[in-house]
């Protein structure tokens, strides 16, 4: 009987540490939303379209292009096709698939430099969905950038 107590304990010790407690479940839609950048000079609208998430534009600090005086348009884009489309309105991200609890397989399009990235991005804190980890990278995530989007309430 005690050495029955005692084997219970030892379990119950061994796997406290990977026991979430007090974690709220990650779901699918938490995600869904309006996030304010880590340069803080655009939202992004985070929507859920055909089982998949995208993200786009919908606010710019500064729309106007102090040179042209008219809206910003994507100048940086490798695809001189594409340099005409203005930056409000533009997707950012698109194709996550959520798994478990991060969105994965999707990129993330950066106007700023014209690059497109493999991305995945998750909550740091489960029990803080208002604050959104974003990583982009080149082949290996390793290989890459980390920043910090805020939900906009």
């Amino acid at each position: 009987m005690k050495i029955t107590s005692i084997a219970i304990i030892f379990f119950g010790l061994l796997i406290f540490p990977f026991a979430k407690i007090n974690a709220q479940e990650v779901s699918a839609d938490d995600i869904i939303g309006i996030w304010l950048n880590q340069d803080e000079d655009a939202h992004v609208q985070i929507y859920k379209e055909g089982g998949k998430y995208y993200g786009k534009i919908i606010w710019l600090k500064n729309p106007i292009d102090d040179e042209t005086g008219k809206p910003k348009l994507d100048d940086k884009n490798k695809d001189e096709s594409l340099q005409s489309r203005p930056v409000m309105g533009l997707l950012l991200l698109k194709d996550f698939v959520f798994d478990e609890d991060e969105w994965e397989d999707g990129e993330i399009y950066d106007p700023k430099s014209g690059k497109t990235y493999s991305c995945y991005m998750e909550f740091p804190d489960e029990n803080n969905k208002d604050r959104l980890k974003i990583r982009g990278y080149i082949g290996f995530s390793l290989l890459g950038r980390t920043v910090y989007w805020t939900r906009v309430k």
